[in-house]
């Protein structure tokens, strides 16, 4: 039998956070963000499942061809561009759109001898201060690009840095330095992120890019992803593999950190750090055990964590334990371990079977 930890992924639940989308954001085109392995659900399989995306948006070409490889044919774009000239050739065999955020690739674009020209974004930096040329820049590096024969289509992007704050005045001012910049030449614009989508419609503009609120998780500071219409794609589950009685005063686990304040039940479910379920995760984070709330007994170790079954007298090997997903949301245990949802999918690691589910 199968070591049980799992993570269940739910089709009809990312098809319908994609039209929670359309909805908020209907005259935009969405370029859906699959970086990072899809957040960790699998890139591949989020972008075929993602039928009606216009584009897909990752972070380098090495996962961009990922998806080429697998037979997706729409549009991609380079989140963070290329990183050296002799990248492009790929770029130009692939039809990837490459985001040009910094001196140095547009001298390696003027320089290019390409059999195609490619389509680009200009990166903007309107607050963020991470990737992009000053937004008193972008009309210079517009005519520059304009006389690259290698560049064709031209469009500009930037990225909010903290819409997921509803009100944020810095999140004003970006938009508005992005549209004062770019609004009259006559360029597809994009700027909202998933935060932008749900908080901000003013920054839809011509193209959205959803990334957490795809899969489930809250863009949103003190919104839950529930009360947004979001569903959960990604289950994380396993089993209870033992159960034992202990006395008042019996330690458990590593560092014997823990002790029962009771003559207690306590579980082990098989699901530890090695399936990157957090290792700094307090006794306090809740677990689901037969869809009832559980907390843990003690340290995370690599491949078991134990839970304090006093409320669960009648559980027994083998019952269901959930660590998040469906009924226990990814951003309440998130917060747990002093972290964000996004966290927890990306260090999913790859020996935790992912098991499709239509």
């Amino acid at each position: 039998m199968a070591r049980p930890a799992r993570a269940l992924l739910n089709a009809a639940a990312l098809r319908h956070n994609f039209q929670q989308v359309r909805q908020r954001a209907p005259q935009a085109r969405v370029m859906a963000i699959v970086k990072a392995n899809g957040y960790g659900h699998g890139a591949v399989w989020a972008a075929r499942t993602l039928v009606d995306a216009d584009a897909f948006g990752v972070a380098s070409v090495e996962e961009a061809l990922a998806l080429r490889d697998a037979g997706i044919a729409k549009p991609i774009t380079l989140l963070e561009g290329f990183f050296d000239a002799a990248e492009l050739p790929l770029l130009v065999q692939h039809g990837l759109a490459p985001a040009i955020h910094c001196e140095d690739q547009l001298r390696m674009l003027e320089t290019a001898r390409l059999d195609r020209p490619l389509s680009v974004w200009i990166k903007l930096d309107t607050g963020m201060h991470r990737l992009g040329f000053a937004p008193q820049q972008f009309a210079a590096v517009l005519a520059r690009l304009r006389a690259i024969k290698a560049v064709t289509e031209i469009r500009t992007l930037s990225h909010f840095a903290n819409a997921d704050k509803p009100r944020e005045a810095s999140t004003r001012a970006q938009l508005e330095e992005f549209n004062r910049q770019v609004g009259g030449a006559g360029l597809e614009r994009s700027l909202a992120n998933s935060a932008g989508i749900v908080a901000w419609p003013d920054s839809h503009l011509d193209w959205v890019r959803p990334g957490i609120m795809l899969y489930g998780g809250a863009p949103l500071v003190g919104a839950p992803a529930e009360a947004l219409n979001l569903r959960p794609v990604m289950t994380l589950e396993s089993a209870l593999i033992a159960v034992h009685r202990f006395k008042r005063g019996d330690a458990i686990g590593y560092g014997s950190e823990f002790h029962c304040p009771d003559d207690m039940t306590v579980g082990v479910a098989a699901i530890g750090y090695g399936d990157g379920y957090p290792r700094r995760m307090p006794a306090s984070a809740p677990v689901l055990v037969n869809g009832k709330r559980a907390m843990l007994a003690g340290r995370v170790a690599m491949d078991m964590i134990a839970l304090d079954l006093r409320a669960q007298l009648q559980a027994k090997v083998g019952d269901p334990v959930v660590l998040w997903g469906e009924g226990l949301p990814a951003d309440e245990v998130a917060s747990h371990a002093g972290t964000i949802s996004y966290e927890l999918f990306c260090q999913l690691t790859a020996r935790v079977p992912r098991v499709i589910r239509e």
